[in-house]
This record gives structure tokens, sequence and C-alpha cells, in this order.
């Protein structure tokens, strides 16, 4: 475990009982994709690390605009000010991605992503989609990525399992066992 991800999990875990309670977990997700994305930039980035931000003015720059999020605006301001006197506004990125997990899970979502030698068409992803569904007992949200090295099929990534149908796989397995 990283300790981005141990200094990062208490915050997460913060944000998701705040948008929980307020019921506002989507516009919570929209605020901290907006500022994850911003804090992930290397120019925002080194201005965060800068001594002379002010704490208000790293505020006003990873809040997301007024209509982006409504159900989050008055507490997720505190949030990142709690986030800026603490200097951890660099950790926003992992904030978001643990903060997504936590909604998945309260959900009952699976996340996967599924990574092809094409692009797959509406008919292959529900396909997939219900055979997750089925494999997993719950509701899947896709992400889709392209990699033709894969040369063909495709590889899933749920974060607990990864199946891999891809040719590059089948014959790396294949490789192996010749080698023995």
């Amino acid at each position: 475990m990283s300790e981005s991800s141990t200094l990062a999990r208490p915050y997460a875990r913060a944000a998701f009982s705040l948008a929980h309670a307020g019921g506002t977990q989507a516009d919570w997700s929209t605020a901290l994709a907006f500022a994850a994305q911003a804090a992930a930039d290397p120019k925002v980035s080194a201005m965060l690390g800068h001594p002379a931000l002010a704490e208000a003015d790293a505020v006003a720059l990873l809040s997301p605009p007024d209509d982006t999020a409504p159900g989050a605006r008055e507490g997720f301001g505190s949030f990142l000010g709690v986030l800026a006197a603490n200097r951890r506004l660099p950790l926003l990125p992992e904030i978001a991605a643990l903060y997504a997990d936590l909604r998945a899970e309260q959900e009952q979502v699976v996340r996967a992503r599924i990574t092809s030698a094409v692009a797959l068409g509406d008919d292959e992803l529900a396909t997939l989609r219900a055979a997750l569904k089925r494999r997993f007992g719950r509701e899947v949200e896709i992400d889709t990525a392209v990699d033709a090295a894969l040369i063909g099929g495709a590889v899933i990534d749920t974060g607990d399992a990864v199946i891999d149908g891809s040719v590059r796989g089948k014959l790396a397995r294949m490789q192996s066992l010749l080698a023995d």
C-alpha cells in the first residue's frame, strides 16, 4: 500500500460521509473529479506546492464552477479548506479514486475496465455487461480502452479480478507451457 493511499483514505471516507449524509454523492463525485483533474495538472500541482499560495486561493482554484455540482457547493469548499490547511491538496487524485471506490461499494456497482484490440460495439458491450453482472451479482459500470498490441480479444479488469481473453495473453500462456 502506498503512502499516498494511506494518507488519502481518511479524507476520502470523510468526503463520502459528508456526501452520503446530504444525499449528494453524485455531485461530490463530480466536484472531486474536477478538483482531482486540476490538481493532477503539472502547472497547478506546482502552484499548490508554492508557499505563497493562500489557502483561500487554492480552494478557489480547485473548486468546480457553481453550476457543475450544486449539491456539493457548501461542504466541498470547506473540505478543500481542510485539505489546504493540512497541505493535502496534492492527494486529490487519490482521494477522488478512493471516494469512487466507496461510492461504488455502497451502490453495489462493479467498475470494469475493458481493454480490447479494436473498439467494441454497443452490442458487444451490452453482452459483456450482462455476463459481468451475472458473474458478480452487481450492476456494472464499464470504461473502455483500445490497445492494438493485444492482437485480438480483450482484457477485463475489475480491480479484484482480471480476465485476460486477449490473443497476446493466450500466446504468452502457450509460450510458458512450451518452455516448461
